[in-house]
């Protein structure tokens, strides 16, 4: 069976923002993967071992994610924040075209780590990902923007963070056969997407689940089951 990769955003503690899930909501999730005797595990071993496994990543790097960081280290869950390089230079909302009306109403519920708020977080363990430098569309780009989107922000993670740049994760989840060439080519060991049906074994489109404000504990329930899942 593949390990199962959860995808989350910003977590709030009231109602949440678009893309957000209560902490309540994300905390029950985790315990309940636990008791059905889910195991944590590490980015690079959900890329590359098999069995009852679970990671967990926060796309954007927004900075209320700092706050359920001491839940997962409770729970023993690894994480991975993936951040935009050009987010993380002034830490401000995160406001790409598709957001932008929600990030000027609540800039709070949208701003972002800057590079001292993710040096603390990889100081504590968690591992700090590539979502490229502006969160483009990746299909969309000519194969020099492609690049550098890919090349650049790798460079500026490594720079500022002082550890290697493992891992990517695509912007809207989007790739194709051009993008993940493209991953490759910029030294990537590993691409996460967002397709929980995702039939290829590819460590360049690993699937994720993606999990928002409106699923319910019997939804998840239901979409992380094994028997739902397949055991390919």
């Amino acid at each position: 069976m593949k390990p199962l990769v959860l995808c989350y955003h910003a977590v709030a503690p009231g109602e949440p923002q678009r893309l957000a899930v209560r902490r309540e909501s994300l905390e029950s999730q985790l315990r309940s993967l636990l008791r059905r005797g889910y195991v944590p595990a590490s980015a690079a071993d959900a890329v590359e071992r098999r069995g009852r496994l679970f990671h967990v990543t926060f796309d954007d790097a927004y900075r209320s994610v700092a706050d359920i960081l001491p839940l997962l280290d409770e729970l023993g869950v690894p994480a991975t924040i993936f951040a935009c390089a050009s987010y993380a230079r002034d830490g401000r909302p995160f406001d790409v075209p598709e957001l932008r009306d929600d990030a000027a109403a609540d800039p709070d519920a949208f701003a972002t780590m800057d590079w001292g708020a993710l040096r603390a977080v990889a100081s504590a363990g968690v591992e700090v990902g590539s979502h490229t430098v502006s969160h483009p569309h990746l299909p969309q780009l000519s194969d020099a923007e492609l690049d550098r989107e890919l090349r650049d922000s790798r460079a500026e993670l490594e720079d500022e963070l002082g550890a290697p740049c493992r891992h990517l994760a695509y912007p809207y989840g989007e790739e194709d056969d051009r993008v993940r060439e493209a991953v490759r080519r910029a030294g990537y060991d590993a691409a996460f997407a967002v397709d929980p049906r995702h039939e290829r074994s590819d460590r360049f489109a690993v699937p994720r689940l993606a999990v928002y404000r409106h699923d319910t504990m019997v939804g998840f329930w239901l979409r992380t089951s094994p028997l739902l899942r397949g055991r390919r």
